[in-house]
């Protein structure tokens, strides 16, 4: 039962958010049938699974919400401000009672009987008031072929295809053929498949999306035809009822080319309309209706499936430590010389890498199922805030991480409550200065090397770079005689407390929020930069791993000391004598004709040894346009590093990100190309 609830708590969550997508998009094009129809779909397919879980008061109240949906799709009442604003509250309120479908708390049960009387009252508001139609709504009947050939496991999910033609018959007039699979044999045969198809003729006075509803939970796994063979009742017309074949399990099921077949024969004076206007003159042959079976049905077999985000994360950790006891593997046949167990050792190292990266593939997300979210904020806090803005995603389809998503939550959430409170102006303003009346906040992500950025941009009003300095300097934050640069000043803001707003609002000014969404983005072993201009706008960006948990790197030495160093991060590596570090004073090494800062981790990590390597190794890291040389005394490879949280004693360290276990049980810290570059220049900058 537990289970049966969490996949009924998934589903939900995934219908909400087409429901919320779509309805976003009906804002600024009300007339989209195409939109109606997936709002009224995904209700339909919520009052279902609600009714199967037993949640009879969540398929109750979406039952209301569907009738209304359903009388804006058969053009009997228009689509409204009011409908769309009460379906919002609604989905607010459904997210919270699918969790407790008995609504014991009586502020929400209180609250869910005035969302009920809402809507009730918007349907009695709109009862007998016809919309503005955009065509005719026939009532008379029409006749429709429809053929269904369920999937043969549809009885392993509680489905009776039984039911589903009954529920076609309850539509008007009709005539059901079966057949059954001439290809069964007896040996062959389950009790638990269906081998049974069947074509029907329906008269009926609905359109024909009432007959697309009635396949609506298993469209997907089976094959159906939906086709109008005509305008008037055919089955009122003794015309065409004497022709029709008899219902015998032996014959061959006729097809959609027999019926038409058939109406064509009728006399024209049967007809109550024209040939022209009531028949579809082309005949379908077979190899058109396997073509539009296939456009109706499954094309393929199944191909993804639900796990569990315990499982991923259980497989990843599963995968770590496989990668870890495959370094100690390849470690003891490299000291050990077998041919055969260095065979062995390369041929794991080869499967455990190939695993390694399709497990990190299963935990990668489109990053779209995070921007998503955001609509709906940006178009209720503009609209709170008494502004027009204009919401944009782009790059939706970069993969991230889960743990790194579900991370940016709250980070992404804050800085666009930023960019719509202190960024864009108001109406009023932003028509003085020249500029549209609806601003524009893009949210946008890429790829770069081995890192995906993520930009929050607006044009709005931008950050005064020189009211942050004031403000800093007036709470002692920085003195008057600092020399800072433009994006060490935008930095201020990340600092603790550090607020410019003058009042305190719902929305943001509290001074709390900046320094906590820095620190969150660190945590992922992230940066973040801004980047602004006075009346202009802001954007700031996200820097990103790809993933938390293994990464390529490169295996370093320090006396007996071993670090990893990111694979991402090098440019390139070098080798030189130790003696040209020693006399330099400006910490400053010539590469290339290029002089560079330089990190020595014997004099970071006090290694004190009287007799160190005469040569030395330097690394060449890069980040965006800075670079910096890190000194160490010799590679050792690649290394793939699984990654693990750092104890106590290193947590307060500035450029350690985690650790990892060497193969012989050792441990390696993994070194944060980002935190030594930004160190490295706050030191220069403090001894110049």
């Amino acid at each position: 039962m537990e289970n049966l609830h969490s996949v009924y708590l998934e589903e939900a969550e995934d219908l909400f958010s087409k429901i919320e997508e779509s309805l976003l998009l009906l804002e600024k094009s009300p007339d989209d049938s195409s939109l109606i129809a997936e709002v009224f779909r995904s209700m339909h397919t919520l009052k279902g699974s609600s009714s199967m879980y037993g949640s009879s008061k969540v398929a109750d109240f979406v039952h209301n919400l569907e009738t209304i949906y359903d009388q804006v799709r058969g053009h009997e009442i228009e689509l409204s401000q009011p409908i769309i604003e009460a379906t919002f509250k609604s989905l607010d309120h459904l997210k919270k009672i699918v969790q407790a479908p008995d609504i014991p708390d009586p502020i929400d049960a209180k609250y869910h009987e005035k969302l009920t009387a809402e809507i009730l009252g918007l349907l009695e508001d709109y009862s007998g008031e016809i919309a503005p139609a955009k065509k005719e709504v026939n009532h008379s009947k029409c006749t429709y072929f429809i053929s269904f050939t369920p999937d043969k496991a549809i009885f392993s999910d509680g489905t009776n295809p039984l039911l589903l033609i009954d529920e076609l018959k309850d539509l008007g007039p009709s005539r059901v053929y079966t057949s059954i699979d001439k290809r069964l044999k007896s040996k062959s045969y389950d009790p638990k498949k269906c081998y049974t198809s069947w074509n029907v003729i329906l008269a009926t006075e609905d359109d024909v999306n009432p007959i697309k509803d009635v396949f609506i939970f298993v469209e997907e796994t089976s094959k159906i035809v939906i086709e109008k063979i005509s305008d008037v009742d055919l089955l009122g017309l003794s015309e065409f009822t004497s022709q029709l074949p008899p219902n015998d399990l032996n014959a061959k099921l006729p097809a959609l080319k027999d019926f038409k077949k058939l109406v064509k024969a009728v006399p024209a004076e049967a007809l109550t309309r024209s040939a022209e206007d009531s028949l579809h003159e082309d005949e379908v042959d077979g190899q058109e209706e396997e073509k539009l079976q296939k456009s109706h049905g499954k094309e393929e077999a199944i191909t993804s499936i639900r796990v569990s985000a315990d499982k991923l994360d259980e497989l990843m950790n599963q995968v770590s430590e496989l990668v870890t006891t495959q370094a100690g593997l390849s470690l003891y046949a490299e000291n050990n010389f077998d041919p055969t167990l260095n065979a062995i050792a390369d041929n794991v190292e080869k499967l455990s890498r190939q695993l390694r990266d399709i497990a990190f593939e299963m935990t990668l997300i489109q990053i779209s199922n995070l921007f998503r979210r955001f609509n709906r904020v940006t178009r209720d806090i503009s609209t709170q805030l008494g502004k027009s803005v204009k919401f944009i995603t782009e790059g939706g389809e970069t993969e991230l991480d889960k743990k790194i998503i579900d991370s940016l939550a709250d980070p992404l959430m804050h800085l666009i409550r930023n960019s719509l409170d202190h960024g864009i102006e108001s109406r009023e303003e932003r028509v003085k200065m020249g500029k549209p009346e609806k601003g524009t906040i893009k949210l946008s992500s890429y790829y770069s090397g081995a890192k995906v950025y993520i930009q929050i941009e607006d044009d709005g009003r931008g950050i005064d770079a020189q009211k942050i300095r004031e403000k800093a300097i007036a709470n002692r934050l920085i003195s008057k005689d600092d020399q800072l640069s433009e994006r060490e000043i935008y930095d201020l803001i990340f600092v603790p407390g550090f607020s410019m707003a003058k009042s305190v609002t719902d929305i943001s000014g509290r001074g709390v929020g900046m320094d906590v969404v820095k620190k969150n983005i660190l945590d992922i072993r992230g940066d973040i930069t801004v980047e602004s201009k006075i009346g202009q706008g802001t954007k700031i960006v996200l820097g990103l791993p790809l993933t938390l948990s293994v990464i390529d790197g490169l295996l370093v030495k320090v006396e007996a000391t071993s670090f990893v160093v990111p694979l991402g991060d090098i440019k390139k590596c070098y080798e030189i004598k130790r003696d040209e570090l020693s006399n330099d004073f400006n910490e400053l090494i010539t590469l290339e004709e290029d002089k560079i800062p330089y990190l020595d981790l014997r004099k970071e990590f006090l290694i004190k040894d009287e007799n160190p390597p005469e040569k030395a190794s330097i690394i060449l890291l890069e980040n965006e346009d800075n670079k910096i040389a890190v000194c160490v005394d010799s590679i050792v490879g690649e290394y793939q590093a699984v990654l693990k949280p750092v104890g106590k004693y290193y947590r307060n360290q500035e450029f350690v990100s985690g650790a990892t276990i060497l193969g012989d049980g050792s441990i390696a810290l993994v070194l944060d190309a980002y935190k030594i570059i930004a160190r490295k220049i706050v030191k220069q900058k403090k001894s110049a």
